[in-house]
């Protein structure tokens, strides 16, 4: 499939523009970000009605909101590379005056965000409004979100949960990065989150399984779930990841949710991530 071929080489250069990202600022969240590149990918490269000449109210597209905003280098990069901007502007990320900054913002007028995020829990929320107004508005466009699974210690994500099921918002596809890996060690050791397959279905949504880090599963996915909207339940994407998928020494551990690569880790990850379409 020469399609799936063209997206795992785009996902080895985004994973590739992470680590230089983060190495280049010496601050940022590696872990999360290689974790979510295959999804990132197939969204943008794949699933996503989007244009990349950017209307903020993006009327008959696809929207995708990141509520788990301290992933911002895969998204900024995906964006980057979707045409949304110059990927040189990479080169910035974090750094003073760039609109770039670690959790993304929308007074700098970065192309492609539509709200700030990574204060964890609101995603969901502004997702949901987002696709009530498309049904308001009888705009066909389709709304997906992704969050983090530590993200749902928040107590907003179910109340937002709730509501979208009562509502019968169909037309919202969210997924949420199932790592098992937050900031201080694993969520099971943290606060266990118990079987988030029965609670979603418990809640009221339709709710499927993805490998996250197999981008044939994630394109299958993506498209099964479009194909499950409209039908009176918004919809849940359970995705099972690797923190620091790529990187050998990143994998399997909370130590790179925020934690910058020295100049020879960098080099190490670097040597283990082809670079397909040239680096920034």
């Amino acid at each position: 499939m020469a399609e799936l071929k063209q997206l795992q080489q785009m996902a080895s250069q985004v994973r590739r523009d992470i680590v230089r990202m983060v190495h280049g600022c010496q601050s940022g969240h590696p872990g999360g970000s290689l974790g979510c590149t295959d999804f990132l990918v197939a969204l943008y490269f794949h699933t996503l009605k989007h244009n990349p000449k950017f209307d903020m109210d993006g009327k008959h597209e696809d929207l995708f909101f990141l509520s788990n905003g301290h992933i911002s280098p895969v998204w900024y990069s995906v964006l980057a590379r979707s045409g949304y901007f110059d990927i040189n502007e990479l080169a910035t990320f974090r750094k003073l005056n760039s609109r770039l900054q670690g959790h993304p913002t929308t007074h700098e007028h970065l192309p492609g965000v539509r709200i700030a995020s990574g204060s964890l829990g609101q995603g969901m929320s502004v997702a949901i409004g987002a696709a009530l107004t498309k049904k308001l508005n009888q705009d066909d466009g389709l709304v997906f979100s992704l969050h983090g699974d530590g993200e749902l210690q928040e107590g907003q994500i179910w109340e937002a949960a709730l509501y979208a099921s009562h509502n019968k918002v169909d037309n919202l596809i969210s997924t949420i990065d199932v790592n098992g890996q937050q900031i201080d060690g694993t969520t099971e050791q943290v606060l266990s989150l118990g079987n988030l397959h029965a609670k979603w279905e418990a809640f009221g949504w339709d709710v499927l399984a993805m490998n996250g880090n197999d981008m044939a599963d994630v394109v299958r996915v993506l498209e099964l779930a479009r194909s499950k909207t409209s039908k009176g339940k918004p919809i849940m994407i359970l995705m099972e990841t690797i923190m620091g998928n790529g990187v050998d020494f990143m994998m399997h551990t909370h130590k790179w949710h925020g934690t910058p690569p020295n100049d020879e880790q960098l080099a190490t990850a670097l040597a283990q991530l082809e670079e397909t379409l040239g680096d920034y």
